[in-house]
């Protein structure tokens, strides 16, 4: 087993173990619950990680999670000139729907 990466919290600990799963990575969460001692502990040794059980696979499991930190995001540009960025389906300027 290899630690890959610490993650900022749960959520992307398990994601990013979700995403290497789905691509044929063995992959788990270690200090799940390590948050918790925070305060105890130094906040750096307390966030989740994720471990990978094949060493050799260490290459490909870094590069997948390469490409899912630098998916590029979905723009727009409303009538009304405003840039909406990321999964909003509506203008928060004016209301308007994203065009199809």
């Amino acid at each position: 087993m290899r630690k890959l990466v610490q993650a900022p919290n749960i959520a992307i600990a398990a994601l990013w173990a979700d995403v290497l799963r789905q691509g044929g990575i063995e992959a788990s969460v270690q200090r799940y619950f390590l948050g918790a001692a925070a305060g105890e502990l130094p906040p750096d040794q307390c966030l989740p990680e994720v471990w990978i059980t094949h060493d050799e696979q260490e290459a490909a499991a870094r590069s997948l999670l390469a490409e899912l930190q630098h998916m590029p995001q979905r723009q727009w540009v409303c009538d009304c000139g405003e840039r909406v960025e990321g999964g909003f389906g509506s203008c928060w300027q004016c209301g308007r729907m994203m065009p199809a």
